[in-house]
Order: structure tokens, then C-alpha cells, then sequence
């Protein structure tokens, strides 16, 4: 078998202008969507060229299922404390929770510098920095590649946030330890999806392709179970529609679920249960979450088909 050789190529020969050509590719809903993905981020409502005063920011969007403002700034070169400073004076004016910081090279005393910020900043601001580069093999096309050089720790984030505050305590613990630990999982997985920061909540949510809606999965420990459902914060249409293919979906997924409208109520559930949860017998672990991660795959797959049908 003959073997290709992978090149890299520079990157200006791929994009030659960051705003006309990089940023432009860059706000393509497939593009976005591969970088969000990198961060662990559901990218949406994407901006290019928002005015900061006299200055302008390359593109602004929004966190699915946080709905944080994301501020992306590209420089197809190396870092320089110009465009630090920019950055900075952008997510202020733009009150922006997540920097992206994009560049071809990032010298060490600016990857320094961002690992600072996050170190003393909270869990409300978060920043990225990112090589971006990109490839041959042989006479193909170049394939990008976004390389992550600095982001924020999110475990030691939470927990210092909690900390500072005193609301710590042995069921937020080992909630951050759950989720901790089904992030890894995912990884093992291939990443499936998403995944999101590990917190003391005792829920965990699930892009599923619409701001309408998203996967919810709860921790309940006083029933020693997990609840994996769609959830519907404020659409009953959107809740009539998937009821209406319920037989469909439910054909799709391969399980029957709790249909819940919760008339009176904003929000609607569909949703089923996973039995075993035991914060203080933790050696199903692997067990419990592989099945979430099952769960989550099916019902994505049952449900994404029927949401633009309402």
C-alpha cells in the first residue's frame, strides 16, 4: 500500500486575508461548528465585523446552551500584545463570557498570559487560545486543523468559584465527580457529542441542534436514578408536534418514554429513567454513563428529525 506524506502548508496560501477570507470561512455554519466542538461549544447566531466603538471584532456569537456571548478574534500570524490588548477591549465592550483568541503561532509569554487570565478570573469568563493550521497529503486539498494551546481549567474554575462563595458541600462534590468522570467517558467514546463543564448541578445539557430545546440528563440520587430526557423549557407546540410522531420516535430511539406536557407549566419533558445511582457506591460508574451516552446518541437521532416540523 503506498503511503501519502501529510504537509503542512501556510496558512496564508489558504486564506490570505483574515477578514475577507478567513473570518468569512470561519462564520460558515460547518467551519463554526468544527471550531465550537474543539471548545466543547455549541456555536449560533454568528456576527461578523461587530463594531466596539471605532474598532470591530472579527465575529461574535452565542453559546447554545448557555446562550454566553463568544467573542472570536482571528490574527493569521503570531501573537503580538497588540492584539492581546485587543481582545480584552473587545470582550469588555462586547461584555463578552468567552474569548477566542485564533492565530497561526502563539509565543509563550502569550499563552502565559491567557493561562493567567483564566487562573484569576471566575467561572463567568473563560478564555481560549488556538493555533489554527492546516495540512496536505500529497495533491489534496488543505484540510484545517484548530489546535488548542490555552484553555480554561473548568474543574478548578467550579471549584473556586463554590469555594469563595462556601456552598461546597459532599452533594455538590460528587456531583463535579460525576461529571467529571462522564466527561472522560465521552472522550473514551470519540466524543459523541459535546461535552459541557462539570459542575455541581445536578444536571448536565445536551445540544440538539435547536435553541428550542435540549437534552437534559439529571442526577437523582435520593431515587438512585438518572433521568435522560428532552426538554422543552417554553414550546408547547414544539412539545405537541414530537407527541403527535410518537410512535415514530419512539420506533427510532428502540424505547418507550414519559410523556410529560406539564400543562400549567412553561416547560414540557420527554424523558425515561436509568436505575442505579449510588453517590456512595460509585463502582457502576462506567456502567451508568455508557448508557447515558447511548441514550443521548438514540434520542437525538429520534428526536432532531421532527423539530423543524412544528
Amino acid at each position: 500500500m503506498k503511503l501519502g506524506r501529510i504537509k503542512e502548508v501556510d496558512i496564508r496560501s489558504v486564506w490570505p486575508h483574515e477578514q475577507y477570507d478567513f473570518s468569512k470561512w470561519l462564520a460558515e455554519e460547518e467551519n463554526i461548528r468544527a471550531l465550537g466542538e474543539e471548545m466543547n461549544l455549541s456555536l449560533t447566531d454568528v456576527d461578523t465585523e461587530r463594531f466596539v466603538g471605532s474598532y470591530r471584532c472579527d465575529i461574535i456569537c452565542k453559546d447554545e446552551l448557555t446562550g454566553k456571548s463568544v467573542l472570536i478574534e482571528n490574527q493569521l500570524e503570531q501573537t503580538n500584545h497588540d492584539h492581546l490588548g485587543k481582545i480584552i477591549t473587545y470582550a469588555s465592550g462586547l461584555d463578552a463570557s468567552v474569548v477566542v483568541w485564533i492565530v497561526a503561532k502563539a509565543r509563550d509569554e502569550h499563552a502565559s498570559a491567557i493561562e493567567w487570565l483564566n487562573k484569576h478570573t471566575d467561572d463567568d469568563l473563560s478564555f481560549f487560545l488556538i493555533e489554527v493550521h492546516a495540512y496536505t497529503i500529497g495533491d489534496s486539498a488543505p484540510a484545517p486543523m484548530f489546535k488548542i494551546v490555552e484553555q480554561p481549567n473548568d474543574f478548578a474554575k467550579t471549584v473556586k468559584s463554590i469555594a469563595h462563595k462556601g456552598e461546597l458541600n459532599e452533594t455538590q462534590t460528587n456531583r463535579i465527580q460525576f461529571w467529571t468522570q462522564f466527561n472522560d467517558v465521552i472522550e473514551q467514546r470519540g466524543k459523541p457529542f459535546n461535552k459541557r463543564k462539570a459542575t455541581p448541578d445536578h444536571w448536565y445539557s445536551v445540544a440538539i441542534g435547536s435553541s428550542q430545546c435540549h437534552i437534559s440528563i439529571d442526577l437523582v440520587n435520593k431515587e438512585h436514578r438518572i433521568r435522560v430526557g428532552v426538554w422543552v423549557p417554553d414550546n408547547k407546540e414544539l412539545y405537541d408536534n414530537f407527541f403527535e410522531h410518537k410512535d415514530e420516535i419512539e420506533d427510532i430511539a428502540g424505547c418507550h418514554f414519559v410523556w410529560d406536557r406539564l400543562d400549567g407549566k412553561k416547560a414540557a419533558i420527554i424523558c425515561t429513567y436509568i436505575p442505579g445511582l449510588n453517590y456512595n457506591k460509585q463502582d457502576n460508574y462506567p456502567e451508568l454513563m455508557n448508557k447515558i451516552v447511548d441514550l443521548v446518541i438514540v434520542m437525538r437521532s429520534a428526536f432532531t428529525p421532527f423539530i423543524n416540523k412544528s
